[in-house]
């Protein structure tokens, strides 16, 4: 009778702790970054395990739709570990608007996270276009050179969760009929495009992160800032905004060239002596 007991609470326990574990795979917990991901594309390039294992597909556009790209084999990517610098180096671009279809059957968080480089502008205002997810606009006025600069990694990250036949991205909501549509929309200038995209479960702070920029004092992907302080008047602290950055310097502070004008102070004299000798020109001829 003790034995049968004994079995029966084993085993009871052992259905506890598997209806425990469930929810946390369901979730993403316990499973590896590579695990999380469902979808992944090398856009105009071919198939790529990178550093975290996540395994990217060859391109599924390839001979149907837009145009790819290895110009950027030629140049260094910045921000990228050398292993994974093919998947900014290779692109897809197209002369209208263009996008992928992603699958996605189960409920929960998740991320679309997007890679960039520009591998062929100098300058800004030369490539800039929309992202759409299920015709939510989440990515506004795309200009890569003007993010990061020429040749260095730039990731967009938006996250996004399914929950009841919803989408709900960037506090809008719309019916999800189980595809994700990600769409580079053509802008006004040049033509959209993308490096390669992944979709994961998870949270934006499990995407891994780039290296720092070397042009910007703070990793870009920080979202929140520091809190800048400088001595107050009572020798507390002032806090200044997050939004409002301090200029930096680029070199001594220049010394302001009208701080010794004295030129409103010796107009008055100038008109004055300008009045008084033709007077006194005229009151000696008489």
């Amino acid at each position: 009778m003790q034995r049968v007991t004994a079995q029966l609470v084993t085993g009871l326990v052992a259905a506890v702790l598997s209806l425990l574990a469930e929810p946390c795979g369901a979730d993403g917990g316990g499973l590896s970054l590579a695990d999380r991901v469902i979808w992944a594309v090398n856009s105009g390039g071919e198939s790529h395990v990178d550093v975290h294992g996540i395994h990217f597909k060859k391109d599924p556009l390839e001979g149907k739709l837009g145009k790819a790209s290895d110009y950027g084999l030629r140049l260094p990517i910045l921000r990228s570990s050398p292993e994974d610098q093919i998947l900014y180096q290779t692109e897809r671009y197209n002369e209208d608007t263009f996008g992928y279809e992603v699958p996605i059957r189960d409920e929960g968080d998740y991320i679309l996270v997007m890679k960039y480089a520009e591998v062929y502008f100098a300058q800004s205002q030369q490539k800039v276009f929309d992202v759409r997810l299920n015709g939510h606009v989440v990515v506004k006025d795309l200009d890569i050179f003007e993010r990061v600069g020429h040749s260095t990694a730039h990731d967009e990250i938006v996250p996004f969760s399914i929950r009841r036949g919803k989408l709900s991205v960037q506090g809008e909501v719309s019916t999800f009929n189980g595809k994700l549509t990600a769409e580079f929309v053509k802008g006004y200038y040049d033509n959209p495009k993308v490096c390669a995209l992944y979709v994961m479960k998870g949270t934006s702070d499990d995407v891994p992160k780039l290296q720092p920029h070397p042009g910007l004092e703070k990793p870009e992907e920080e979202e929140e800032e520091e809190e800048e302080s400088e001595p107050g008047e009572e020798g507390g602290k002032k806090k200044i905004p997050g939004g409002s950055k301090p200029r930096v310097q680029s070199g001594p502070r220049t010394p302001n060239p009208y701080a010794a004008d004295n030129s409103s102070l010796m107009f008055p004299i100038l008109v004055a002596f300008g009045v008084f000798i033709p007077t006194l020109f005229c009151l000696c001829r008489l």
